[in-house]
């Protein structure tokens, strides 16, 4: 019989301090994500600051293919909803723009300046804007906060019109955070504010999913015990719902590193993403 119990609940969610080396991100991404997308905007396949609202930070930006896009993938940063924005991501939408779809990576408004009921809300009119330039199917990403707010989009409660949720195929939410219940244990909810009434409204793993969801649910084998548990959270919970769910523990892959799959059009995390 093993007994489990967190007893420093900051820990259980630091991803920087319990990585070796971890120290070098988010600074290692900045370079590839400038470098992509300089290149992108050279060639005229990049459409960048695109406003979906009036803030600041209501703007994303829109890699395209070579060719007339297949469908929209969007990817949705994480930070724990207060922190980058989407220039730090672009080099990964190299794998599913090689794979002729157009990819748009939006960035929100934060918190404290903003609840996360607020910012779902933002990511929403986001996609419906996004959504409304590129035709066809839509695939969903996002990177743990940002795996999150992928996931709230095909919730029965979704910010989405009914019109861009039936074109939704399937969903990757990468080391995402889908109970918010443990996030008012944290020192970080000084700024993020969750509350009982915003974690029962706001986490996917106690809401229903859309009719015909598929969702994965992705993470690093070499991640913090309460990602691994999240990630296996909401594909148990959802495949109780109806949902077409599935659990992906990628060995040698930490929480900053889980996501360079994106950048490779032949990486499994790519091609999962893609199907449907």
């Amino acid at each position: 019989m093993i007994h489990r119990q967190i007893a420093d609940w900051d820990d259980a969610y630091a991803n920087g301090p319990n990585i070796p080396g971890g120290d070098r991100w988010p600074a290692a991404w900045v370079e590839p994500a400038r470098a992509y997308r300089e290149e992108m905007a050279e060639a005229g396949r990049a459409q960048l600051g695109i406003a979906y609202g009036e803030a600041e930070r209501h703007a994303y930006d829109l890699f395209l293919p070579a060719i007339a896009a297949t469908g929209l993938v969007v990817f949705v940063h994480g930070g724990y909803w207060m922190r980058f924005d989407r220039s730090l991501w672009s080099h990964l939408a190299k794998g599913c723009v090689e794979s002729g779809f157009a990819v748009a990576m939006p960035s929100y408004s934060l918190c404290p300046d903003v609840r996360i009921a607020d910012i779902t809300g933002q990511v929403g009119r986001a996609i419906e804007h996004a959504a409304g330039t590129v035709p066809g199917p839509i695939f969903l990403t996002g990177h743990s906060a940002g795996g999150h707010l992928a996931s709230r989009m095909v919730c029965a409660n979704s910010p989405l019109p009914a019109a861009v949720r039936e074109r939704i195929r399937n969903v990757v939410s990468i080391s995402g955070v889908h109970d918010l219940r443990p996030l008012m244990r944290l020192a970080m909810n000084e700024t993020l504010r969750v509350d009982a009434a915003e974690a029962a409204a706001e986490s996917p793993a106690l809401l229903e999913p859309l009719p015909g969801t598929r969702i994965c649910c992705w993470v690093g084998a070499g991640e913090r015990a309460e990602f691994i548990r999240q990630n296996a959270l909401l594909a148990n919970v959802w495949t109780g719902l109806g949902a077409e769910t599935a659990i992906v523990e990628e060995p040698d892959r930490h929480h900053f590193n889980v996501i360079d799959g994106l950048a490779d059009p032949s990486h499994a995390l790519t091609r999962t993403l893609l199907t449907g």
